[in-house]
């Protein structure tokens, strides 16, 4: 049976379906063609592109994007003769999700690599922008950061990619692509153990108002001033470098950060400060015609990491295939924005914790939808525990220093929906979701966004542990690509469950009978989010206990607990982690059990036997230190 492929987000070009499943001999002969069409550009100049990305930093580090304390002449410099995008996007809010989709000009969700460092396979037909480029002609290498977060050798795609890798290394005559990763920001800079500030004092900062105004707080602060400075200067020596290689007046120069961060509420966040990213380009002369825009222009339309691989095949006169969500927005082959264009953001497990959540954004309105509202809402990694000012917080809010904004982001659940208008509220503090004045625009948005997931056929509706049981050796993306998934039906469930809203009762009950695992679980997860609501449904519930699926024996156990029969609800979860195999499922069971806060019950040497697999590279490990340290406390 020929799979149905991905039908276009409503913002982003048509894509026929029948040019979408691509077999790779399909893909050699179109890769032919395209080597044979740019032959033809042989003879005539082609720009090179020198592409520079830092780590973890958001927009507001940058002076070129207001910051009035950031020192970061280069990147402002590189601003102010070029082009300077004002609302630009890194679709997810962590790297390895985030390249993944700069890599395949493709979502995430759609590919099935939402979650971080998952490695889970891919379809086949969905291929790297260094592929187009390399049958191009192009000499592409990477300084050296891959992390593309699904199965394979990451590598392998460059002509080089190593710490030595370098455009100087080309054969004569060859264009290049070279992308230098800068990892002086990346948010271990910030770890207790690393440098304090230099340039500014702590007292003077200016800190935005969603986070409280604590000493670490501001010590954090002034340290990523000082590591944006020297990333700045890294940015300035590789400018200088192809300055003195004679290479400046044919090459573009891009800059921009893999997404947003370090300080508290960014990194992982879809928030403003986790996924929008600093994005200026230089386009010298002799190509300026390339662009639309004009030197020193800031550029209002957004765009995000999906629109990066058209682009790059756009400026380098590759034509564009059908299989690509983005659009090119420079380049000969230019699209233009759609009136309404919007953003698609995506946020699911990072790291050891899990959590789902989607968004939209036009760079003036911002719609989040929580899936797991059940789960707690900080933090979304216990990585960042690393970072003083993380720790600080937390230890504010439990020791009940805290209130409002600054409270609530502790709070051991979440909102099923944010809404922000962002022209007056560009931090993010005021929700209006419950606002009446703004329920048409909420309710616009939401709708939105249950069609921007069913076009991209975003994978998160299945449960990463299910991921394996439903491919049965195929892909998950594959898998709800299929005709036989009833894609629709599991949307609508899914928001249903979401919502807080016990008019769903009635539809939530039904489906806990359901055949299908997909089905139960959501069914289970709203009977967990109506809480007392859904106590009458209790004995429909406890049958799920025993699910042949771990992750709806663990939904059946969050939604009794939920209801308040905590004994049963206890007993069954801690009982399961002996029962449990599969590492994902272990890896939810644990998420439910810390939220509900049930692991200072768990039995004696429960870990035994269930850490340093290659799955999860070694999350259930990571957990159990965690359990280990808190109990210990």
């Amino acid at each position: 049976m020929t799979e149905s492929w991905i039908a276009p987000c409503l913002f982003r070009p048509a894509i026929p379906s029948h040019q979408l499943h691509m077999p790779m001999k399909v893909f050699s002969f179109l890769l032919a063609v395209v080597s044979s069409i740019t032959t033809a550009f042989a003879a005539a100049e082609r720009p090179n592109i020198l592409w520079i990305v830092s780590e973890d930093n958001s927009y507001q580090w940058i002076g070129c994007y207001g910051n009035s304390q950031a020192q970061t002449p280069r990147i402002d410099a590189l601003a102010k003769d070029g082009i300077l995008f004002e609302h630009a996007y890194s679709n997810a809010p962590v790297c390895a999700v985030a390249r993944s989709t700069l890599l395949m000009g493709t979502y995430a969700v759609t590919m099935g690599t939402e979650h971080m460092r998952s490695r889970h396979a891919i379809p086949s037909r969905y291929r790297p922008y260094v592929e187009y480029l390399r049958h191009a002609g192009y000499y592409c290498t990477n300084n050296a950061k891959t992390d593309y977060n699904f199965e394979g050798k990451d590598t392998s795609w460059w002509d080089e990619c190593s710490t030595k890798a370098h455009y100087s290394h080309r054969p004569a005559g060859s264009p290049f692509f070279a992308v230098f990763n800068l990892g002086v920001s990346h948010e271990s800079s910030l770890f207790e153990n690393q440098p304090g500030p230099k340039r500014l004092s702590p007292a003077e900062i200016n800190l935005p108002p969603y986070v409280p105004d604590l000493p670490e707080m501001r010590v954090d602060f002034a340290r990523y001033h000082d590591r944006i400075t020297e990333m700045d200067h890294q940015v300035g020596v590789l400018i200088d470098e192809l300055e003195k290689a004679g290479l400046a007046d044919d090459t573009i120069v891009i800059y921009n950060a893999d997404h947003g961060g370090v300080t508290p509420r960014g990194k992982r966040y879809l928030y403003e400060t986790g996924v929008r990213i600093p994005f200026v380009m230089h386009i010298p002369a002799k190509w300026r015609s390339l662009a639309p825009f004009s030197s020193g222009q800031r550029v209002q339309e957004p765009v995000s990491f999906v629109d990066f691989l058209p682009t790059f095949l756009s400026l380098t006169g590759i034509p564009l295939p059908a299989n690509l969500q983005g659009r090119a927005f420079l380049g000969s082959q230019r699209q233009e924005p759609a009136s309404d264009e919007m953003e698609f953001l995506y946020a699911d497990r990072f790291d050891e914790l899990y959590g789902m959540r989607r968004g939209l954004t036009d760079g003036k309105w911002k719609y989040m939808r929580c899936f797991t509202p059940y789960l707690p809402a900080a933090p979304y990694s216990f990585y960042p525990y690393n970072v003083p000012s993380w720790v600080a917080w937390e230890r504010a809010w439990k020791a009940g220093k805290l209130t409002g904004i600054h409270r609530q982001f502790w709070e051991s659940t979440q909102a099923p929906e944010e809404l922000y208008d962002l022209s007056k509220d560009p931090w993010e503090v005021h929700n209006l979701a419950t606002d009446p004045a703004f329920q048409g625009k909420l309710v616009a948005l939401r709708e939105r966004l249950k069609r921007t997931m069913r076009a991209a056929t975003d994978t998160g509706l299945v449960p990463e542990p299910l991921f394996s049981r439903v491919a049965a050796g195929s892909t998950v993306a594959d898998y709800v690509q299929r005709s036989r998934f009833n894609y629709d039906g599991i949307l609508d469930l899914a928001f249903a469950a979401t919502q807080r809203d016990a008019k769903a009762l009635p539809k939530l009950a039904d489906t806990l009978s359901s055949k299908d695992p997909i089905a139960r679980y959501w069914a289970l997860c709203g009977m967990a989010v109506l809480g007392k609501a859904a106590a009458g449904e209790a004995d429909a519930i406890k049958p799920l206990l025993a699910d042949p699926a771990s992750i709806n024996r663990t939904a059946a156990g969050l939604a009794l607990w939920e209801i308040g029969d905590h004994s049963l609800a206890k007993r069954s979860l801690l009982a399961d982690v002996a029962g449990t195999s599969n590492s994902w499922d272990l890896l939810y069971l644990l998420n439910t059990l810390h939220a509900l806060n049930l692991t200072r019950d768990l039995p004696k040497g429960w870990e035994q036997g269930k850490e340093g697999r290659k799955d999860n590279l070694d999350y259930i490990h990571r957990f159990a230190l965690r359990i280990a340290k808190e109990a210990a406390n």
